[in-house]
């Protein structure tokens, strides 16, 4: 089998490369290790910035998107019982979306299965070859057969474990990590926000964030250890954790009920650098992951998609390698930005396990310069939006 662009991995980022470049004309194939059931079963981030917005309209699979998602303004801080708020469309004009991952993943694979796009599940074995040549091709196996796929240029879109990154010679790939210590415990539950928009508060106990996916599902988290797992913490302890962590008004507000998925995610900040190597393009979590502070993770991976799509366009299209030629260097360019945010976030309200009381008296100074000044808000907005591409 050939095709002109190889996609390893069947998440959001590959499929919404596959449909860009579908409706510019120019083929691809899909492979993906697991099945579609088992992808849209992931539960993920759902806040999208406008750029991503405009990346699932600009695909043609935006109607639905449109029709049920939640637009939030802005969002909550809250310290102690203290809170205040942070207007994004008051201070850059636009504003986020709150749209689960697995609804945007489900409208990508509907539009891709519609449009007759190449999708091949229950991928094993898949190895990238000669992706230093003018030939690259990946073999892989489905049901114990070996496979070929001949193409122009693969984009590597198969997360933090897949083989893409793995192939580029380390030689070449530097790495750069800074893992925290602490977790996120998160909970889902059939119940209303407790809350028109996201809080994220700071507490002498640690983080809390209270999220939804829409008016009656619910997504928490609390900052957890690292040696902790979903099994120590019953609904009830977290339900009462929460409440101590968040202002008394929304905690005697807070819904509870049963969790119906419940997990700890382990932080860190990660990238690899370059994003491409001869004709392999590494995107999303395959170069580069963020803590959740921020909802940075998914919409990092949209901009990769952006800005390989428009270069592989123009090199389709014009004959001009200059897209693609300079991909790793505007997408790794965007990605620090995005990585400094989280990580500053991060670091505004956690609390580490060696906080001196000045580090805490620090945190606490950050905190009310951003309630106080109004070009703090500006930039914590902007940022939060999304940069633009």
């Amino acid at each position: 089998m050939r095709t002109q662009v190889a996609i390893i991995g069947g998440g959001p980022s590959g499929l919404l490369l596959s449909q860009l470049l579908h409706r510019r004309g120019i083929d691809t194939v899909v492979l993906e290790r697991k099945t579609r059931d088992y992808v849209l079963g992931r539960i993920r981030a759902g806040i999208l910035e406008s750029g991503f917005v405009e990346l699932m309209r600009e695909a043609g699979v935006g109607a639905r998107m449109d029709a049920e998602s939640f637009t939030h303004e802005g969002t909550v801080i809250a310290y102690g019982d203290e809170e205040f708020g942070i207007n994004f469309r008051e201070h850059t004009g636009t504003d986020v979306v709150v749209y689960g991952q697995t609804e945007l993943t489900r409208d990508l694979y509907d539009a891709r299965e519609a449009e007759g796009g190449k999708l091949v599940f229950n991928v094993e074995n898949v190895v990238i070859n000669d992706a230093d040549s003018d030939a690259p091709f990946v073999t892989y196996t489905v049901d114990g057969v070996e496979q070929r796929l001949d193409c122009d240029y693969v984009a590597g879109c198969d997360g933090f474990h897949g083989v893409s990154r793995q192939t580029i010679p380390l030689t070449v790939r530097r790495e750069y990590e800074k893992v925290y210590p602490f977790g996120w415990l998160g909970i889902l539950s059939e119940t209303p926000p407790v809350h028109d928009e996201l809080i994220y508060s700071w507490s002498e106990r640690g983080f809390a964030l209270c999220s939804m996916r829409n008016a009656n599902l619910s997504r928490y988290y609390i900052q957890c250890s690292l040696s902790d797992s979903p099994e120590d913490w019953s609904d009830e302890n977290f339900w009462e954790e929460l409440k101590r962590r968040i202002p008394a008004r929304h905690a005697e507000a807070l819904v509870t009920g049963p969790s119906i998925e419940k997990s700890i995610a382990p932080l860190r900040s990660f990238v690899t650098e370059p994003m491409r190597w001869g004709r392999l393009f590494l995107c999303g979590d395959a170069a580069h992951i963020v803590p959740p502070t921020g909802a940075k993770g998914l919409n990092t991976a949209a901009s990769d998609i952006h800005y390989l799509d428009h270069g592989l366009v123009q090199f389709y299209e014009e004959g001009d390698a200059e897209g693609i030629d300079r991909y790793s260097e505007k997408a790794l360019a965007r990605i620090w930005k995005a990585e400094r945010f989280s990580w500053a976030t991060t670091n505004l309200l956690h609390r580490y396990p060696d906080q001196s009381e000045f580090d805490l008296k620090m945190q606490q100074a950050e905190i009310a310069f951003l309630r106080d000044s109004s070009a703090a808000q500006k930039v914590f907005a902007q940022n939060y939006v999304g940069l633009p591409y």
